[in-house]
């Protein structure tokens, strides 16, 4: 393929609600949004779905825009390449994933209307459906929490998971727990506690959870294999994984038994497809995370989450849950035993409404 324009569109979308984790609050979500056209007036879309602030990882909306706008679409414009040439030839960009993401997906789906395949298909994908589970962020009160919870299983999710920190932890879950004994559940810590907090992270073994996530430092692989050790509950790595080879050594000193898997994390769907293979020499389970996504990121995640070791239920909560509109036509639609069907068709199967990306456009760039 040969791209001769590239559109870099920074919106922000309101949220509904303030979405409360242990890095903080969020209350709007930018992203940055990016164009590619062929010479042959083919277009892809992708999202590179950093936060204002670097909060998660070490990018936001404003270095992705710089690093893709300076670095990746130079490599980019005005040259015939396939996906593997164009990683290969951004691979002297170091970290950066979130953008490089933003990128690749837009290319995958030029990929896919150009071969005439579906994203599920080019990448290998095995499921027709795959499971879905929602992520409930830090609430005001248990009561609270205890009502979203309800909602949400009611809905038909197939896994709830509760943000925790310090303080927000064994009350709730004990809460849930009483409540609904049954229902698979799991926690995310996103980095709040420390190796000092071992009798804390100890007791939640005692909540029959799916997995615990991110409970140590988001560059951490070392101690949480010392907590491995003592829990029965399996680790979840999130922040921590980057790439293929970050899995592979956290895998090899059993610093988790599931890995969460986000494409802009990871630095796009190539990386992704390597993670999975090392997944299923391993026996290591995966799923794939969310990143509060426009449509188009979503589009992405439900395409990989169709690999063959995402056998656990993934972060793609309809954007309806967090906001009024959003920049696609079709937004995911759950079953009522918690699945979502992967579209077959071509391109990232959701349709984008330019005049919504208008409507919360911040500003935009256009290369030739």
């Amino acid at each position: 393929m040969k791209i001769k324009k590239v559109e870099i569109l920074h919106i922000t979308l309101p949220m509904k609600f303030t979405f409360t984790t242990g890095f903080g609050d969020i209350s709007e979500r930018d992203a940055v949004i990016v164009r590619l056209e062929t010479n042959d007036g083919v277009v892809g879309y992708g999202e590179a779905a950093a936060l204002s602030a670097p909060v998660y990882l070490t990018e936001t909306t404003e270095t992705c825009i710089h690093i893709i706008k300076d670095f990746l679409v130079p490599k980019l414009l005005n040259r015939e390449l396939t996906i593997e040439e164009y990683v290969n030839d951004c691979s002297f960009v170091r970290g950066n994933n979130i953008a490089k993401h933003g990128v690749e997906s837009a290319l995958w789906e030029i990929e896919s209307l150009l071969k005439k395949k579906s994203l599920k298909d080019l990448l290998g994908g095995t499921r027709s459906k795959v499971p879905i589970g929602e992520s409930i962020g830090v609430q005001p009160s248990v009561d609270k929490l205890l009502e979203v919870v309800g909602k949400r299983v009611g809905e038909g999710y197939r896994r709830i998971k509760i943000k925790v920190k310090p303080g927000w932890d064994c009350k709730p879950l004990r809460a849930i727990r009483k409540k609904f004994p049954k229902i698979s559940l799991m926690v995310d810590a996103n980095s709040s506690y420390r190796l000092k907090d071992m009798d804390l992270l100890r007791k939640l073994d005692e909540f029959d959870l799916l997995m615990i996530e991110q409970p140590l430092a988001f560059d951490d692989i070392i101690d949480h294999a010392k907590v491995q050790k003592e829990l029965k509950t399996p680790i979840c790595l999130d922040e921590s994984i980057l790439s293929a080879e970050d899995a592979r050594k956290a895998i090899e000193i059993g610093a988790c038994r599931i890995i969460n898997v986000k494409p802009g994390r990871v630095g796009g769907l190539t990386e992704v497809k390597k993670i999975n293979k090392i997944a299923k020499k391993n026996g290591i389970k995966l799923w794939c995370g969310g990143m509060l996504e426009t449509g188009i990121g979503k589009a992405y995640n439900v395409a990989v989450a169709t690999l063959s070791e995402f056998s656990l239920p993934a972060d793609i909560t309809p954007s309806k849950t967090f906001f009024g509109e959003d920049v696609t036509k079709q937004d995911i639609e759950i079953s009522n035993d918690g699945f979502v069907s992967v579209p077959s068709g071509v391109g990232m199967g959701y349709e984008v409404v330019k005049s919504r990306i208008n409507k919360y456009m911040v500003k935009q760039f256009e290369i030739k």
